[in-house]
C-alpha cells in the first residue's frame, strides 16, 4: 500500500478517536458534580492526556512521513511532552484502581483520602512519576552527545535519543519495572476487593462485585496501554524481512497499539459507568 494511503487512513482514525474523546471531555465539563469526584477527575485527566498524545503523535507521524526536519533542541521539547503523557494514562488507571480499593475496603476513610484536594495532589504525583522515564531517557542522551548536536537538523523521533544498545536496554528495564509495579497494584486491589465481596451480602455485595469488575476493566485498560511496549520488538523482527514490510507493521502498530487503546479504553469506561453514561446520553441524545 502506498505511504500516502496509509497516512490518510491514519488521519481518519485519529479524527474519529479525537472526536470521541472530545465528546467525553465535554460531558465531564458540563456536569458539575463530576468536578468534585475523584474517579471522574482522574478519568478527565486520562482523557485529556490521551487526546494530547493522539494529536502530538499524529503531527510527528505526518512530519516523519514527509521527512520534515527540525533542530534537535526543538525535538527534545516535543519529546518531553510525548514521554510524559505516554505514561500519564497507565499511572492514572493505577490510581483509579486504588480509589476503588479505598472506596470498597476502607469506606470510612474514602471521603478523607479521596477529597478534591487529595485528588489534586494525586494528579501532581501522577505527573511526577510519569516524568521518570523521560528523565532517564534524556539523561542518557545528554550524557552521550556533544553540545553541537542540539543545533543539528533531524527528523524528530523518540528513537533518536537511543544511541546505543544499553540505552534500549535501560529504557526496557524502566518500562518493565513500571509495568510490574502497576500489575502488582491491580492484583493486590483485586484480591482485597474479592475478599470483601465474599464477606458482603445484599446491596453491599452487589456494589462490591461492581467494584471488582471495575478493577478488572482497569487491568484490561492498562494492558491495552502497555502492550505498545512490545511494538519495538515486533518492528525489529519485521525489519529483518524488508523495509516495506517494516513500514507496514509500524503503521499497523501505531493504529492498533497506540491510537485504538487511547480511545477505546476511555470510551468503554465512560459507557460502562452508569452515572457518566446517563450524563452523556442526556447531553447528546436529548
Amino acid at each position: 500500500m502506498n505511504n500516502m494511503y496509509r497516512l490518510i487512513i491514519v488521519q481518519v482514525f485519529v479524527i474519529a478517536f479525537f472526536l470521541i474523546n472530545m465528546l467525553l471531555i465535554v460531558t465531564f465539563f458540563k456536569k458539575k458534580s463530576f468536578h468534585t469526584t475523584t474517579r471522574y477527575l482522574l478519568f478527565a485527566l486520562m482523557l485529556l492526556s490521551d487526546s494530547f498524545l493522539l494529536v502530538m503523535s499524529d503531527i510527528l507521524l505526518v512530519l516523519t512521513a514527509f521527512e520534515v526536519v527540525m533542530q534537535v533542541w526543538m525535538c527534545i521539547i516535543v519529546s518531553i511532552a510525548m514521554f510524559l503523557f505516554n505514561m500519564v494514562t497507565p499511572i492514572t488507571l493505577t490510581a483509579m484502581t486504588l480509589e476503588r480499593y479505598v472506596a470498597i475496603c476502607m469506606p470510612l476513610r474514602h471521603a478523607e483520602l479521596c477529597s478534591t484536594r487529595s485528588t489534586v495532589h494525586c494528579i501532581l504525583i501522577i505527573h511526577g512519576i510519569s516524568s521518570i522515564p523521560c528523565i532517564v531517557i534524556l539523561s542518557m542522551f545528554f550524557a552521550s552527545v556533544s553540545l553541537s548536536i542540539f543545533k543539528q537538523n533531524m527528523v524528530c523521533s523518540t528513537e533518536i535519543f537511543l544511541l546505543y544498545k544499553w540505552h534500549h536496554d535501560l529504557r526496557s528495564a524502566v518500562s518493565q519495572s513500571f509495568f510490574l509495579i502497576m500489575c502488582i497494584v491491580i492484583v493486590f486491589s483485586y484480591y482485597k476487593i474479592m475478599r470483601v465481596a465474599k464477606a458482603a451480602s445484599g446491596e453491599n455485595k452487589k456494589s462490591t462485585l461492581k467494584g471488582l469488575k471495575t478493577v478488572i476493566l482497569h487491568g484490561f485498560q492498562l494492558l491495552l496501554c502497555l502492550i505498545q511496549l512490545w511494538c519495538s520488538f515486533i518492528e525489529t523482527a519485521s525489519l529483518q524481512v524488508s523495509i516495506s514490510f517494516f513500514i507496514s507493521v509500524r503503521y499497523a502498530n501505531y493504529i492498533v497499539f497506540t491510537l485504538a487503546p487511547r480511545c477505546l479504553s476511555p470510551l468503554i469506561y465512560g459507557l460502562r459507568d452508569e452515572t457518566f453514561f446517563l450524563a452523556l446520553k442526556k447531553l447528546w441524545v436529548s
